[in-house]
């Protein structure tokens, strides 16, 4: 929703200054960025000093100890609210609360909300007036499963909480910030030899470090985008790393310690937090995630599995990394993670670690790092053996840097193949093969020497109409260190035996080569085409995990109908989702969308055999597609443009409707069902019929047949007991004996 504001003149010279950096995921937008009123400045609140040197004696105790977090700031725990603090305004059409928050010569601040609950219509930005820096737009969509939400970190001595709602949610909102984090650290010294150094927002490690940036770290360009830095609070808490699972479907698993836990949900994990340079000591604060669920966990191991509140966005580029839970030593370890919450850095055991037990884990134990070190804000970080896999997790160690050297000591870490039978399968391997080692994803771990992958393209969107033969061409590619100069394709069309295509040519690494299949012709129905290369340059394949790929689609060879769906949404596309079924079956599915304001037109053509079909679309937010937010509609169109089904759009959570192909199909008799009452119905439900012999079959809007009658010729009333029937919208179709039909719509309220 655009917000039009009017500025001063000086109001206007502050904003050419400020920029558009967002801590977290946000949904548009921008703060008014409007600061000089005396309604501001009679509202705000100072954070209490504290002792220096308090403070100081006890980061320089708890600085040593590598399994106690890297402190950053003060937490200041409060009661704040729009209903108690704060001012309320009327700007634009619109109720807006503002909040001002300072600390005297704070570094950065940020706070934590204990209730976060937006509706729509309702948007919050918290913003620095000092940088220009902002997060958000926060809205309904940023409503976290918890109940609260924990903001990123901004630079500065003052942050500006900035709530925008209609005019009809009045001057209330449910939110309430409990906490607010004054960032101290580099206003503090850490050691002589850095003191002078710019410090990054959440701390600054020994000098004995190496940026991932550095040139050894190059080989793990891939491996870092997987690591991030955990803040809660005031402290630098630990590191992690998103972990693939063998499905490759970007489900975002985040392996860190179990002695790291609080409540992950109020967690930040900071993603790409890294120098741009070897030397440099400060990294950007713009990708993160705010929250996530604990799925397990055990100190048997020391690990935890999280799944964070939200996917990372594709401008983050993260890498799923790839995994070794078989417990095969490895010939080096390589460490990658954010020591006193510093930039990521990288350390490097070039002998193989070995199992030992610490502190009652299970663990890795590396005896000395060669080159690098872990501190305190390292716990959690993963281990990769020599193959780019994650093999564990950092518990603890004496390791520690002494001047720009390490000191020579043990770190040991919680070992993946223990986790492994203690949860961790559940979700990394969710289909239960029994696969203990998996490389990243999107982007392969490691190259090979020898190495052919193959994938499928030109597939038919949709279903195809028709009994036309069918043209797919394979993709591939040398993913392999050497050129690919010969290779074996065989292929199989709906299980039939394979036929092989013998390829030669010369690929580079990572070049591909597309190889049209011979024209086949589909069968009615499903169709799948199955795929596999082997024999890369005459060996067998070094990677057998891209060997192979699948496709399926469907045909409908017999007569058909050309039918098309018109759907109009408002400006929340991502809430819309729909689907077609017949008898039970999804033979078209969309959504969800792209969020427009203004909404977008989406047409999709169908080719439909001939009967009838259930179409439903889901609001995942449960408020339609109108009006509010957009006047959005569906319609359902014939050959012809003949509107055959539709609705404005004011549903709730759901909407259903029932179509069907030709006219054979939809000669109703409009007498059979004389009335169905009550509706909705909550325990009996009654048909009242005409003398008309047929049968009622009654079904759930995913095309589940949830009840059957046989109706006899003379019958003229019937009944249901719905009692144990679930809420919801249900089709009621009575079909004669002669092929006619009549279809109802009843809803079941309890």
């Amino acid at each position: 929703m655009n917000k039009i504001y009017s500025f001063t003149l000086a109001a206007l010279t502050c904003l050419a200054a400020f920029s558009s950096a967002t801590a977290q995921i946000n949904y548009g937008g921008t703060p008014s960025f409007i600061t000089e009123t005396e309604e501001l400045r009679n509202t705000r609140m100072t954070m209490p000093a504290f002792d220096r040197e308090d403070i100081a004696a006890a980061d320089a105790v708890t600085d040593q100890i590598k399994e106690v977090p890297w402190r950053f700031g003060i937490e200041n725990e409060v009661d704040y609210s729009p209903s108690t603090h704060g001012y309320w305004s009327v700007e634009n059409g619109e109720n807006v609360w503002r909040l001002s928050l300072t600390g005297d010569e704070a570094t950065a601040m940020s706070i934590r909300f204990s209730e976060f609950g937006l509706q729509k219509g309702q948007s919050l930005f918290i913003w620095s007036p000092e940088t220009g820096d902002y997060i958000g737009k926060f809205d309904h969509r940023s409503v976290k499963d918890w109940g609260g939400l924990a903001t990123g970190i901004l630079t500065g001595s003052e942050i500006i909480i900035e709530l925008h709602q209609a005019t009809q949610f009045g001057t209330t909102a449910p939110i309430k910030i409990d906490q607010v984090v004054y960032g101290y650290r580099s206003l503090l010294h850490h050691s002589e030899e850095v003191a002078n150094e710019m410090r990054g927002p959440f701390g600054n490690s020994g000098a004995c470090n190496i940026n991932v940036n550095c040139p050894e770290g190059a080989p793990w360009a891939t491996e870092k985008r997987s690591v991030a830095l955990i803040v809660e609070g005031g402290w630098a808490a630990c590191t992690g790393a998103l972990i693939n699972n063998t499905m490759n479907d970007g489900t975002p698993y985040f392996l860190t310690a179990n002695h790291c836990l609080g409540n992950p949900g109020t967690w930040v994990y900071y993603f790409n937090h890294e120098s741009a340079t070897c030397s440099g000591s400060t990294g950007p604060t713009n990708q993160s995630i705010s929250g996530g669920t604990l799925l397990v966990s055990d100190g048997a191991s020391d690990f935890a599995l999280v799944e964070l509140s939200a996917t990372p966005p594709a401008a983050f580029n993260v890498q799923y990394a790839g995994f070794d839970a078989s417990g095969v030593t490895p010939s080096s370890a390589t460490g990658i993670h954010h020591p006193s919450g510093d930039v990521m850095k990288i350390c490097f055991e070039e002998d193989s670690p070995y199992f030992a037990n610490a502190a009652g884990a299970a663990v890795w134990m590396i005896d000395q790092w060669e080159a690098g070190v872990t501190e305190p804000g390292s716990s959690g970080a993963p281990l990769f053996d020599n193959n780019h896999r994650i093999i564990g997790q950092l518990y603890g160690g004496a390791a520690a840097c002494n001047g720009s050297v390490n000191n020579g000591q043990l770190d040991y870490y919680g070992r993946l193949n223990v986790s492994w039978g203690l949860g961790a399968s559940e979700y990394l391997d969710p289909t239960g093969a029994g696969i203990t080692t998996w490389d990243g994803y999107p982007d392969g771990a490691i190259s090979y020497d020898n190495d052919a992958g193959v994938t499928i393209i030109g597939v038919p969107d949709g279903v195809l109409c028709g009994s036309a033969q069918i043209e797919i061409d394979v993709v591939l590619t040398n993913t392999g260190l050497n050129n690919l100069t010969s290779a074996s394709i065989t292929y199989y069309i709906n299980g039939a035996s394979g036929q092989q295509i013998n390829w030669n040519g010369n690929l580079s690494q990572y070049e591909t080569d597309i190889i049209s299949l011979p024209p086949f012709t589909a069968v009615d129905g499903e169709n799948t085409l199955d795929v596999a290369v082997t024999s890369p340059n005459g060996v067998n394949d070094d990677n057998t995990l891209n060997d192979a790929a699948e496709v399926e689609f469907s045909t409908f060879a017999g007569e058909t109908f050309d039918f098309q769906l018109a759907l109009t949404l408002d400006e929340y596309g991502s809430e819309i989702s729909w689907e077609i079924k017949r008898l039970g079956t999804v033979v078209y599915a969309g959504g969800p969308y792209e969020d427009v304001d203004g909404g977008e037109l989406v047409l999709v053509d169908l080719c439909l055999e001939a009967g009838c079909y259930i179409f439903n679309i889901t609001d995942s937010y449960g408020d339609g597609l109108c009006c509010e937010y957009g006047e959005g509609s569906w319609q359902i169109l014939d050959g012809d443009g003949d509107v055959i089904s539709s609705s404005n759009g004011e549903f709730e959570d759901s909407e259903t409707d029932q179509f069907c192909t030709d006219e054979a199909s939809i000669d109703y008799i409009t007498s059979s069902i004389k009335s169905i009452y009550p509706n909705p119905a909550s325990t009996i439900l009654s048909i009242e019929l005409q003398q008309t012999e047929g049968v009622i079959v009654v079904t759930d809007p995913s095309g589940r047949i949830i009840n059957t009658q046989k109706i006899g010729a003379t019958q003229s009333r019937t009944t249901m007991d719905v009692s144990s029937w679930a809420e919801g919208m249900y089709l009621v179709t009575w079909t004669g004996v002669n092929g006619a039909r009549q279809v109802s719509q009843v809803g079941i309220a309890h």
